[in-house]
């Protein structure tokens, strides 16, 4: 740690508070670079990922940028700019790297039951959808992380690559698509309870049904974490050397209480999801792919509708969404009271200004709330002109919560990412937000690992490489690196195209 703390005096070196993929991914991370370290986590309900992670509760597309259009953004002056699209794609390859190590070394079992080959595909309508497709693609094709690409603007070739969306369309619409066989579709509820399986069998302790309900910095400079049993009622104080508050939503509240300046100001605001779930298996056999389109005008970008295939628990199933919600909720099993009661006299005036200055969002939510059965599957039909109210059912997914972070004036600033908190001297940090989310979990933990242990790094350099073969290096930069690193990953994680054709045309 940057500053010393006594290792002396503590219940454990690391304690991770939540059951979802950040604190699994964290705890197997360090569990691999140092053994000898004793790591406790608690999660306030009787399982693991059932927040989040859950993969009825978030997208599980493996988030690479291969059909998310919301991550190449077109600029005021018509260009297209695919930086962040790279560097999504980037993050993805880290975390199945490190995935691929975990099954080739016995530590996680059964790839098949958390990762699955599904094609990603962009779509768009009109005139301007297809142009911009157009110019993406162009800008995208040639690059080593989006090799294989493919692109049409003809309804039959779209109809074998999506026979749903072309059923029933006016066979004159201009329409266009991209397609991508590397894509992938994650269960990360299914990954985070292997990790944890493998952290218990490594030493580790996990206590369910523990909520954490105050930090208090001490002395020495380590944490005090106070707890309640549901259970039994009681209340307990476990202590650590480092904390790390991977709690979702709640994260945000857990932050306040251990009052590091680093999260002042800082406040949230929820935003559930809700998705079209087909209940048709005849309609669901039809298709095979995540397919994203354009987000609606005054949407965020978490709102990108995607009709979207999902391998759970070894059954396919197929979603349409997402359409929004409000709670005031910041986790699915939370309180009523999350949202008021994490406004602070820091971040009361940048949470009033975001509501202000994004009507535009505001009148999305509302609009979204009063929709009507039949103008969602209206919103459906945009994509399967043939989709009848009777074959979809309304389920909801997560909650989300946007951080709000103050400017450099009283405006506040609504992030749409995830945004790594940490204290000064690295002894305690706190993941905030949403989107991409789960797919960077790898890349998100080793920024965290360097920026809370530095002093470790130089030790930890030969494991990182082992975990993650391209640590340090940009795989885009280095296409010899991106062949191998990419052929080990499918090989081990099961994943190749061979695959996707047999479950394509099964």
């Amino acid at each position: 740690m940057q500053t010393s703390t006594s290792t002396e005096n503590v219940d454990h070196d690391v304690i991770l508070i939540g059951g979802g993929i950040m604190s699994a991914t964290l705890g197997t991370m360090l569990k691999q670079l140092q053994p000898d370290w004793s790591i406790a986590a608690y999660e306030r309900l009787d399982a693991v990922a059932q927040e989040s992670s859950d993969a009825g509760n978030n997208a599980g597309t493996g988030h690479s940028a291969l059909c998310e259009l919301n991550y190449t953004p077109q600029l005021p002056d018509g260009s297209i700019d695919i930086s962040k699209a790279v560097s999504i794609n980037e993050e993805l390859q880290v975390s199945k790297q490190f995935w691929a190590f975990l099954v080739e070394n016995g530590l996680i079992r059964s790839p098949q039951e958390f990762i699955s080959s599904v094609p990603h595909m962009s779509f768009v309508r009109g005139e301007e959808g297809v142009a911009f497709l157009r110019a993406r693609y162009e800008l995208l094709r040639d690059h080593p992380l989006f090799e294989g690409m493919e692109y049409t603007e003809d309804h039959a070739e779209i109809a074998d690559w999506a026979p749903l969306m072309i059923a029933g369309r006016d066979p004159a619409e201009p329409i266009a698509m991209t397609r991508s066989e590397a894509g992938t579709d994650v269960n990360f509820g299914s990954l985070t309870r292997h990790l944890f399986t493998y952290l218990q069998e490594s030493g580790a302790r996990v206590h369910l049904r523990h909520e954490v309900r105050d930090l208090t910095r001490r002395a020495d400079g380590n944490w005090d974490v106070a707890l309640k049993d549901a259970a039994s009622g009681e209340r307990k104080v476990a202590s650590a050397r480092f904390v790390f508050i991977g709690s979702g939503g709640g994260a945000l509240k857990l932050l306040q209480k251990s009052g590091i300046p680093e999260g002042k100001g800082l406040g949230g605001f929820p935003v559930g999801g809700r998705f079209l779930r087909c209940t048709n298996p005849e309609v669901v056999a039809e298709h095979y792919a995540k397919v994203y389109g354009q987000e609606a005008v005054g949407a965020p970008p978490m709102s990108v509708p995607h009709l979207d295939t999902r391998i759970i628990d070894g059954e396919q199933d197929l979603l349409f969404g997402p359409f929004a919600g409000f709670s005031p909720k910041f986790l699915k099993n939370g309180s009523f009271m999350d949202l008021p009661g994490s406004v602070r006299p820091g971040n009361l005036i940048p949470m009033l200004s975001v509501a202000i200055h994004n009507l535009g969002l505001v009148l999305y939510l509302i609009g979204q709330l009063i929709q009507t059965p039949k103008a969602r599957i209206k919103t459906l039909q945009a994509f399967v002109p043939a989709a009848k109210l009777e074959d979809w059912e309304l389920v909801t997914a997560g909650q989300r919560v946007q951080v709000i972070k103050p400017g450099t004036d009283t405006r506040g600033i609504l992030q749409f990412g995830t945004e790594l908190v940490h204290a000064a001297d690295g002894s305690v940090a706190a993941l905030l937000g949403a989107s991409p989310g789960a797919s960077t979990a790898v890349p998100v933990m080793i920024e965290l690992i360097t920026r809370c242990f530095p002093e470790k790094i130089d030790e930890w350099r030969p494991q990182l490489l082992k975990l993650v073969p391209s640590y340090g290096q940009k795989l885009a930069d280095n296409p010899e690196l991106l062949e191998d690193v990419y052929a080990s990953t499918c090989a081990e994680l099961n994943l190749t195209s061979d695959r996707v054709e047999e479950q394509l045309y099964a």
